[in-house]
């Protein structure tokens, strides 16, 4: 799967600590996720369509906005 180019940040992301973010990169098969401190290091990828109920599940889990942020950091 050849995505490096397509990397980006959550919308979430801001200055300061907000740089220190997950970064997704999408290809019409697979969807990857990794670190924005190590970008180098492991991805995480998932099949297309799994990306989206993995991010469904972690909002039913955390229902607030609040209870969300705090889960991803």
């Amino acid at each position: 799967m050849t995505i490096s180019d397509n990397w980006r940040k959550s919308s979430y992301s801001g200055e300061g600590d907000g740089n220190e973010c997950v970064e997704i990169a999408t290809s019409p098969t697979h969807t990857a996720v990794r670190d924005s401190k190590t970008p180098a290091r492991a991805t995480l990828t998932f099949p297309a369509g799994v990306f989206t109920a993995f991010l469904e599940d972690l909002k039913s889990a955390h229902s607030t906005v609040t209870d969300f942020a705090k889960f991803r950091g």
